[in-house]
């Protein structure tokens, strides 16, 4: 597949291969006058920005799943649902632009958990619910995150 076949199918690889590629040029002394280790860093970087977006789109689905299964409130709740088809839809869109990102979900899954359990304690607290009260690892499996068919049920009756 050429460069930019690979650039408009798949992102992250792209850009995960050309630092490689910028690395592997500078190590067999390739003679352009470049900065070959710090524009392998940028490329790199610009990849890991696509990391980050996931890993923040999974902690607002888990942040907002959590407020609707653990919360009494009633009148936030449709704000939560969409939120979460929000990050849903946005997160499937970075997926289909960087496909190679889908086998990773499983490593950014650990700190989207701390992130969003983190962020649904906070809100939480309003309605008396504390860190005591969270479960401690997360009770949605990634499918679950990711399907939009997937709603929690609420702990208090709620809908």
């Amino acid at each position: 597949m050429g460069f930019q076949a690979k650039y408009d199918k798949d992102f992250y690889a792209w850009a995960m291969e050309q630092a490689a590629r910028l690395r592997e040029a500078a190590a067999s002394g390739a003679s352009l006058p470049l900065d070959w280790e710090n524009l392998a860093e940028e490329i790199e970087s610009i990849g890991r920005r696509e990391q980050i977006e996931v890993t923040s789109r999974l902690a607002r689905i888990i942040e907002h799943l959590l407020m609707l299964e653990l919360s009494p409130a009633d009148w936030p709740r449709n704000g939560w649902k969409r939120s979460v088809n929000q990050q849903r839809t946005s997160l499937t869109r970075v997926l289909r632009e960087s496909p190679s990102l889908t086998a990773k979900l499983d490593e950014f899954l650990p700190d989207a958990w701390v992130d969003g359990r983190q962020d649904a304690l906070f809100g939480l607290e309003a309605d008396c619910l504390f860190d005591r009260d969270l479960p401690r690892e997360c009770p949605y499996r990634l499918g679950e995150l990711l399907d939009p068919e997937f709603w929690p049920d609420n702990q208090r009756g709620n809908q």
